[in-house]
């Protein structure tokens, strides 16, 4: 790994305290490494200056100096040099960083300055703190505590501005909040490229709204929700169900395409109620995709696998381990006096498990001598953290080496027998969509992958095929092909191929386990356990390790994530140096090169800028916990 190159540094004052950081840095960042927080509600690290909330004001200065000289002029009573203090407060979100720099954020003057931005701010705005859903996270009631004089001048009536303003699909506004920040306006304009919202009337009239005719309908709506300080954006769906101090925040990933934005899962008593983004300077920033957030609706939707199931009737999961077991069996004798010459057997495995579960179905296809079938999902990408390639785990199939290359989104098995099927170079035909979920979606992911596998069950040479969560009717099989064929489904919704499998093992969702995944930067992301999942599921890691005891000789891999990434570690080359926990929440980027002449499918990207860029690691960085 290469380590990144550093920056300029320029020293400036904070409070007395000198500090070294890199030049350009912003005055309020800059008071952040220090520890010293500058209140504010416009400034966002990742959106253009404004200025309009004043909150941020601090007092600078720069050293004196002679203006014949050039000499620093020294002041008599302390012996140093003298600094000439601007004689009125400056907004701190609007300087950057030079040589020299004084503030001070902690004077008289700036604390009056603090408390009547603090006084005009909360002049029309409700005392509803207790109905609000912002309470608990809100910046305006935090700062009122913490920068506010603790009483009201001001008596006569407020204004009353627009409530349950429906601005879109996913987002409501209620007005009477609004400070006027504009943080939502640049975030469509900047960075969604949807220019949408805006200010209209004057003075304390000033009322957030759509232009006519444009809903805030785009698919990262809710991240306006997430930068808002204050309780003026509402997510529809999170409204009034729960108050976030009552909420369990676990850090996951975004499983809807290889960008992996970074993003916190919160949680109650087993219950999830939203999603929301986690910062990651080098995926996501602070952003995630309305469609990212639904994705938790899957935990609890009707269709979920609740117990396992032989020859579609409900049994115990010993008897369906059983019943998996005798079909895996049946493979080996047929292996062993070489009567086919293909494998009877075939796995079906998905770009949606994690690095440890395909590392075990790697383990599982070599003790079989099965062929392997990556599916493969690929859509419209936005440019933005919605990806062409709809997984999120594609490159871990390849750094496990589960398979050796793609070929147009399919793959080739890594070390394919003699004989065993292997998908074509040309595209493979199309096979339907990516089921639609709850709420937003990017648009339809073509499903392709199992043409091969087709031809080879049409012509006899498989009897046999274990599915890893994919649904083999949607992937291009035909229900004459999946009928000659013993069906094993290890996987967490019902679809038809559970309907025809011999054997369903119900598994858990990304929520419900620990795991990695490889984005298309190849970096490698750590997700946790949220919520404990359905009784009826197994584990995935013991599902594969069960199964895979019953068909080797020798000791059995462990399930416990820690012990198994030992033998990972000990068995990947690119990831030799690495345990499950020393991979930082951040995540580290891998050398991709060795992947460079992969056709993946992801063009340019928030932080991604094409398949060339896997053959330029850099040192990787943890996650910035985002303090905006």
């Amino acid at each position: 790994m290469i380590a990144p190159p550093k920056p300029d540094l320029v020293t400036v004052n904070i409070d007395g305290k000198e500090i070294a950081v890199p030049k350009g840095t912003n005055v309020i960042e800059a008071a952040r490494l220090v520890g010293v927080d500058v209140p504010h509600y416009c400034y966002h690290p990742k959106l253009s200056i404004v200025g309009n909330c004043r909150m941020c004001l601090v007092e600078m200065g720069m050293p004196a100096v002679d203006p014949a000289t050039k000499a620093p002029v020294i002041d008599p009573a302390t012996g140093k040099q003298k600094i000439n203090w601007i004689p009125r407060p400056q907004i701190g979100c609007g300087t950057n960083a030079s040589p020299g720099l004084h503030i001070r954020t902690t004077s008289e003057l700036v604390k009056n300055c603090r408390e009547g931005v603090m006084e005009f701010l909360l002049i029309n705005h409700p005392l509803d703190c207790p109905i609000c859903d912002q309470a608990g996270e809100c910046k305006l009631q935090e700062q009122a505590t913490g920068y506010g004089r603790g009483y009201s001048r001001f008596i006569e009536p407020k204004n009353v501005k627009p409530k349950r303003t429906q601005l879109g699909p996913r987002v409501t506004l209620d007005d009477e909040r609004c400070i006027l920040c504009s943080r939502c306006i640049r975030f469509c304009k900047e960075i969604v490229k949807d220019d949408v919202l805006g200010f209209i009337d004057r003075g304390s009239y000033s009322t957030l709204t759509c232009f006519p005719g444009k809903p805030l309908a785009n698919n990262y709506s809710l991240c306006t929700v997430d930068i808002c300080p204050v309780g003026a954006l509402t997510s529809t769906d999170f409204r009034f169900k729960m108050r976030v101090w009552f909420l369990k925040q676990t850090n996951s990933i975004d499983t809807e395409s290889s960008a992996g934005a970074n993003t916190i899962v919160w949680s109650r008593e087993g219950v999830i109620y939203r999603i929301t983004p986690r910062r990651n300077d080098e995926v996501n920033d602070d952003w995630m995709a309305d469609s990212g957030r639904v994705l938790y609706k899957q935990v609890n939707s009707p269709d979920r696998l609740l117990a396992p199931k032989v020859n579609g009737a409900d049994a115990a999961a010993d008897a369906a381990f059983a019943a998996a077991a005798e079909i895996l069996r049946s493979v080996g004798p047929a292996l062993a006096a070489g009567r086919e010459p293909h494998q009877p057997i075939a796995f079906v495995v998905s770009g949606r498990s994690s690095v440890e579960e395909q590392f075990l179905a790697k383990k599982l296809v070599a003790a079989l001598g099965a062929s392997v079938h990556l599916v493969s999902y690929v859509g419209q990408g936005d440019g933005i953290l919605v990806s062409a390639d709809r997984t999120p785990n594609l490159r871990g199939a390849l750094v496990t080496g589960l398979v050796s290359k793609l070929h147009h989104g399919a793959a080739t098995p890594s070390s394919r027998p003699a004989g065993s099927a292997a998908v074509p170079a040309a595209p493979v035909e199309t096979a339907g969509e990516l089921p639609a979920l709850p709420g937003a979606h990017p648009g339809p992911a073509v499903v392709t992958g199992l043409h091969a596998l087709g031809t080879d069950i049409d012509a006899d040479k498989v009897k046999t095929v274990v599915s890893l969560g994919e649904d083999l009717l949607a992937a291009g099989l035909t229900a004459a092909q999946l009928a000659k064929v013993a069906v094993v489904y290890l996987g967490t919704h019902a679809n038809p191929t559970t309907a025809a499998a011999r054997v369903v093992l119900p598994t858990r969702t990304v929520f419900e386990k620990n795991g990695t995944f490889i984005n298309q930067q190849f970096r490698i992301q750590k997700f946790a356990k949220a919520v404990p999942g359905p009784a009826g599921a197994t584990d995935d890691l013991t599902a594969l390790a069960q199964l895979l005891a019953i068909v080797q000789a020798g000791p059995a891999l462990p399930t416990d994530i820690n012990a198994l990434w030992k033998h990972i570690a000990a068995e990947v080359p690119a990831l030799d140096t690495m345990s499950f926990g020393n991979i930082p929440w951040g995540g580290l980027l891998l050398d991709g090169s060795a992947w460079a002449d992969q056709p993946f499918v992801e063009g340019e990207s928030l932080h991604y800028k094409g398949p060339s860029r896997a053959a330029n690691p850099e040192a990787s960085k943890p996650s910035t916990p985002s303090n905006s």
